[in-house]
């Protein structure tokens, strides 16, 4: 009973500190919208997202997060220098034996400018609305333990257990760098893609977040610095490198992921039929610092794409975990072909 407890404490209490308080995907490039509002609109004239994660399994009640979302260009056509974008997000989390969740819905607007050649700068505020959720059938606390006995669930545990449940509005905002030198080429058959994305992003406002209705409990605001780019490799027509970063602070808590991908076009979309799309696999690694080392794999072909990843844990909680952290699931869909990016080419002057 001890061991198991003192398991559970060192968890939740790492959790706190490594992890920031907000849910985060390990393929943070297949999740734009938890990272910028800003990114909606970006990259496509469409997208649409499907996350999922796990994690934990091994030792405790899992940790699982689910995530969609979608965003989309506007009026790109009405005004070739700038463009607005809309998107919609939602993610549902449940961690632990208190099944304590969040369940959040987010719409963004987003204006893009052009700049220069192949950059835009874009701008995006979103805002939404959540709920906080906790279930105290399996919780048991210190008030409860009987000496000589060990716990006793009939004895009151003194909390306040009135209240499992609360919402709040929310709020986020944030700006981002878009480059792409290939935009309006169908064909780039000499391998010269130079992609990128950088940004800066805030979310949450000052507000009241707290259980036992407590109005000194604030949310901490979460502070997200990330970048991304695909760089082809030249001389060399299959081969890219896809390097990625991404950085949350929020209050005390802070996380540091980076690291990169090789991807390898698999076979050229076809000139002459529509029947041979165009396919490329991924194969990366990255560090959470502290925390884990993640494995991922990304298949592409047309538009579509199957992101598959595993965290394996490099942490003090290692000797309970044996090196288990999580798998992570993804699917997106684009409505223009991701490695034409015909999406972009308004913007090339």
């Amino acid at each position: 009973m001890k061991t198991k407890i003192c398991l559970i404490l060192s968890i939740s209490f790492y959790s706190s500190i490594v992890f920031s308080q907000d849910i985060h995907f390990s393929q943070f490039n297949m999740s734009p919208m938890t990272l910028n509002p800003g990114m909606a609109g970006a990259n496509y004239g469409f997208e649409a997202q499907l996350n999922y994660k796990d994690q934990w399994r091994g030792i405790a009640t899992p940790y699982t997060t689910i995530g969609a979302s979608l965003d989309m260009r506007l009026n790109k056509k009405k005004n070739k220098d700038s463009f607005w974008a809309a998107g919609l997000n939602f993610f549902r989390d449940k961690a632990g034996d208190a099944k304590m969740g969040i369940s959040q819905c987010n719409f963004t607007a987003a204006y893009h400018l052009s700049v220069a050649k192949y950059q835009t700068i874009g701008v995006g505020l979103n805002g939404g609305y959540a709920q906080r959720s906790l279930s105290y059938d399996s919780l048991q606390w210190a008030n409860q333990y009987d000496p000589g006995h060990g716990y006793n669930p009939n004895i009151p545990s003194g909390e306040p257990t009135s209240m499992s449940s609360f919402s709040y509005g929310d709020v986020g905002a944030g700006i981002v760098w878009t480059y792409n030198n290939n935009a309006g080429l169908v064909h780039v058959e000499d391998n010269n893609d130079l992609r990128a994305n950088l940004g800066i992003a805030v979310f949450h406002a000052y507000q009241k977040y707290s259980f036992y209705n407590n109005s000194k409990e604030q949310l901490y605001p979460k502070y997200v610095l990330h970048g991304n780019a695909l760089l082809s490799i030249p001389n060399h027509h299959n081969l890219a490198v896809i390097p990625g970063v991404v950085f949350y602070r929020q209050g005390p808590a802070q996380e540091l992921t980076a690291g990169a991908s090789i991807r390898y076009k698999l076979r050229q979309d076809s000139k002459y039929t529509i029947m041979k799309k165009e396919a490329s696999l991924s194969l990366g690694g990255y560090y959470r610092a502290k925390d884990a080392v993640i494995v991922s794999f990304l298949l592409e072909i047309s538009f579509y794409a199957l992101g598959i990843s595993y965290d394996i844990n490099a942490s003090k909680l290692t000797s309970a975990s044996n090196g288990r952290g999580g798998i992570e699931l993804s699917i997106r869909y684009t409505a223009s072909n991701m490695f034409q990016r015909n999406g972009m080419k308004d913007f090339k002057k």
